[in-house]
């Protein structure tokens, strides 16, 4: 099978095409023919050596975390009914033709979602509403959600929104803007400006009750003046570092700060759970994920340095099987 290895860390260079042998499923297992890999911006930072610490890898790897396609094989005490049905996967890997998995790590996909909406929620679809269950919007408040246009922060403004809050996007161009307002965004501010926290608390008069930080590092830092005296603040952006609150001020302003990411990735029943929930949405036409960016296998590359540019409007996936 085609699969992309990182044969050493480094920058997207690294993520070469090879040929591996076809995995075979082991007790427990089932073998997934993809259609479609999830490319998260996580998935750029491992293949540079960060976070050895969370996220252990040695290369060479095939990168990834999953996505969508079809059960080929099954192994023993599996029931034998999952092949040939269609799944979304959520694994160790992901950039290959074919992943094996735990059966515990596969999902049915509901009829009427396509495989390409399905593989754009296996992470980004258990962080939103990971995140929404944190944050909890209510009814007439304003939110306020950072990175607004990317894979996540795209679904925690449906998210906001179908709880009757209202949204502020924020955003760095008018295209990512734009799409926060198709979503159901009541106001949008470009956060690359002076000043934009100082307009997130004069549109919604004097600061959001939650504040969802897509961004991290110095935005995500400068997100929290954008928080209402008492309000929440959300924190699971990693583009330029963790955003580190001052505990001081934290204090003082009442806040309470939610890093979710800082406490470990959430254990597999929690994201089962999630995942069924999250493509039972997309099949009722209530969570929409927002696919911006499409590849073949062979450009994962490509999708890489997308990502670290920032140039990527929603989410980005490789089709697997498109050359």
């Amino acid at each position: 099978m085609r699969a992309i290895q990182v044969g050493s860390f480094g920058g997207p260079e690294v993520l070469r095409l090879a040929d591996l042998p076809d995995p075979e499923p082991g007790h427990g297992q089932v073998v997934v023919s993809m259609a479609a890999a999830d490319v998260i911006f996580l998935d750029t930072l491992l293949r540079a050596g960060w976070g050895q610490d969370f996220f252990p890898k040695e290369p060479p790897y095939v990168p990834g975390g999953g996505g969508a396609g079809e059960v080929l094989k099954a192994g023993a005490g599996v029931d034998p009914a999952w092949v040939g049905r269609r799944v979304v996967v959520r694994t160790e890997t992901g950039y290959a033709e074919q992943v094996v998995a735990a059966v515990e790590e596969i999902a049915a996909v509901p009829d009427g979602v396509p495989d390409e909406a399905a593989a754009a929620l296996v992470h980004d679809g258990v962080t939103a509403l990971m995140l929404d269950r944190l944050g909890v919007p209510g009814k007439g408040e304003w939110v306020l959600v950072s990175a607004a246009a990317g894979g996540a922060g795209s679904l925690l403004v449906q998210l906001a929104v179908a709880a009757g809050a209202r949204v502020v996007a924020a955003a760095s161009r008018d295209d990512k803007l734009a799409l926060a307002r198709e979503l159901g965004a009541e106001a949008a501010v470009d956060y690359t400006r002076p000043g934009w926290t100082e307009r997130v608390r004069e549109l919604t008069g004097g600061g959001a009750a939650l504040v969802y930080d897509g961004a991290g590092g110095a935005l995500g830092t400068a997100a929290l003046d954008a928080v209402a005296d008492g309000g929440r603040f959300v924190t699971y952006g990693t583009a330029d570092g963790f955003t580190a609150p001052d505990p001081d001020l934290v204090e003082r302003r009442g806040l309470r700060v939610f890093t979710p990411l800082m406490d470990g990735p959430p254990d597999q029943e929690t994201v089962s759970e999630l995942l069924r929930l999250a493509l039972d949405e997309a099949a009722r036409g209530r969570l929409r994920p927002a696919i911006g960016a499409t590849y073949p296998l062979a450009r994962a590359a490509d999708a890489h340095r997308a990502l670290a540019a920032r140039t990527t409007l929603g989410k980005s996936l490789l089709l697997i099987g498109t050359g």
